[in-house]
């Protein structure tokens, strides 16, 4: 099972790949028990080490990290008990580092632009709408831009 050696996988996707194969399913769930015998499936493990590389190397939010967990067939207790990892702070941190890195190649935008593309690239990212305007507005006072399209959503 190649699968394996590129990367860790969910019980999950391992039986999809097993069954693309034509494996019938008591065929597909007697490797993928001896594969959980011998510790090569962890959905746990996996679900913690994908929230810990995706926040960190990407940015993501914990919205988004749950609906990715989830599309890989990892069970909601350990998809909330991966998420979980990554706290509210954390989580605000990534989001004003992601904020700081995008704003100087932002200079020439208009305020609302500015705004509109930041507060999207952290919602595309997973982080909250509450979270993202408060991210935003601050890191612009922080540089000195004018906030006060964003008052209304305080």
């Amino acid at each position: 099972m190649t699968l394996l050696t590129a990367r860790p996988r969910t019980r999950s996707e391992l039986k999809k790949a097993l069954l693309k194969k034509e494996l019938s399913e008591e065929v597909a769930e007697q490797v993928l028990g001896r594969l959980d015998d011998v510790g090569l499936i962890d959905d746990a493990a996996f679900a913690e080490m994908w929230v810990r590389s995706r926040h960190t190397y990407q940015g993501m939010g914990r919205k988004a990290l749950s609906i990715e967990l989830r599309r890989r067939g990892v069970d909601n207790d350990t998809v909330a008990e991966a998420v979980a990892a990554v706290d509210e702070e954390a989580e605000e941190e990534r989001a004003r580092q992601l904020v700081r890195k995008k704003l100087p190649s932002m200079s020439s935008a208009d305020q609302q632009a500015k705004i509109r593309r930041l507060v999207g690239m952290l919602a595309r990212k997973g982080y909250s709408q509450g979270l993202a305007y408060r991210v935003v507005k601050d890191e612009l006072a922080n540089i000195g831009d004018e906030t006060n399209l964003l008052d209304s959503f305080e």
